[in-house]
């Protein structure tokens, strides 16, 4: 583990995607300030459909029926979770959030040598999606404080901390297993935990008369993005690999919420 956050710290192709990635987290940090944590993710998640989009486009790859089929689900999940969302603004939250958090984060750190030492990147990516829903919480009620409030924020520290502990925790999943496999494990954690606890830690709010819409929309999100692992163009671990010493394997692309 070590000697991968070492190799991390020094990869230029690491750097421009981590780069890339920061500033698709500052994107969704300003669409937090009015939006709920759901539909934020959801379209955080609905990524692996843009960049099967973007491959085919720029790379040429093969968009098969069935990912398109995958495609329309994901298209039909966004509009319903925009359809229920109800805009907020979340100025205050009550102390339990941030304690609730700091466990979630702690329980992570716990996992993290078990979950390395299991065979496979599912777990890895698992405890990588509760990091980033552990972010995507904390930073909820940031964009309505003002800038110079935010260094004195609990929050502020807990959303640095989860982005931290996740980025590590998803460079180790793909360094065990293919970028669409540990994306759809890590989304689908991530998208039912940030949901649950938007709800419940920082008050998000669905439209009057659309739970239906909203419990429909959670459960396509999650299944589009684990149908994308299954029928879209992955990666294969080398054989005999599973469980070996990773630390000369390529260094994967960042991925920040």
């Amino acid at each position: 583990m070590r000697g991968l956050v070492a190799r991390l710290a020094t990869d230029r192709c690491y750097a421009a995607g981590l780069a890339a990635q920061v500033a698709g987290f500052l994107l969704a940090f300003c669409a937090r300030e009015t939006l709920p944590v759901y539909l934020v993710q959801a379209a955080a998640c609905a990524a692996v459909g843009v960049a099967a989009v973007i491959g085919a486009i720029a790379l040429g790859w093969r968009v098969t029926g069935p990912e398109c089929a995958v495609l329309a689900v994901l298209t039909v999940a966004l509009i319903l979770l925009a359809g229920a969302a109800e805009p907020s603004r979340v100025t205050a939250v009550p102390a339990a959030t941030g304690w609730v958090l700091t466990a979630l984060i702690a329980a992570c750190v716990a996992l993290t040598p078990v979950a390395w030492r299991a065979r496979g990147a599912v777990p890895l990516a698992g405890l990588a999606g509760a990091a980033f829903a552990a972010l995507a919480v904390a930073s909820r009620p940031l964009p309505a404080l003002e800038w110079a409030a935010l260094p004195a924020h609990p929050l502020t520290w807990l959303t640095l901390a989860s982005a931290a502990l996740g980025q590590i925790l998803l460079a180790a999943a793909l360094q065990r297993g293919s970028t669409t496999s540990v994306g759809a494990a890590m989304d689908a954690v991530t998208m039912v935990v940030a949901s649950a606890a938007g709800l419940a830690l920082v008050g998000d709010q669905i439209a009057d008369g659309r739970m239906s819409w909203f419990v429909l929309g959670l459960i396509l999100i999650v299944a589009g993005v684990l149908a994308m692992a299954r029928v879209g163009t992955v990666v294969g671990e080398p054989a005999g690999r599973a469980g070996a010493d990773f630390s000369d394997q390529p260094i994967p692309q960042g991925h920040i919420r």
